[in-house]
């Protein structure tokens, strides 16, 4: 079942939070990215935070969706934060290099024995 747009974005004073569903598929990225942009026309909109604490399952638009914010921002002076990353996400944001291009926060390492 989808998550309600009202419930996924929200602005606290200059930040677009983003609360992620626990599929970041296609499908998911299209409304995710439409309703964004319209936040990020906003000029109070200074960071994006993507919250993964839901999210097990990313694909390449995932990441796509993640650049093409990032770009937006940067270009108005702002930055990009993801946290809540669980290890399998973790690993395919630094396989794509996105570790390098946004702020992490609360991102689960791998437990190695």
């Amino acid at each position: 079942m989808e998550e309600k747009t009202s419930q996924m974005f929200e602005i606290k004073e200059n930040c677009l939070v983003i609360r992620l569903p626990e599929e970041l598929d296609h499908h998911a990225t299209q409304n995710i990215r439409r309703t964004a942009d319209i936040y990020l026309c906003d000029n109070r909109v200074q960071q994006i935070v993507f919250d993964f604490a839901k999210t097990r399952f990313m694909d390449s638009s995932g990441i796509g969706l993640l650049m093409g914010r990032n770009e937006k921002i940067s270009y108005l002076g702002g930055r990009t934060i993801v946290t809540n990353v669980c290890p399998r996400i973790l690993r395919i944001l630094r396989f794509a290099g996105l570790d390098q291009e946004l702020c992490m926060l609360n991102c689960e390492e791998e437990q190695t024995e």
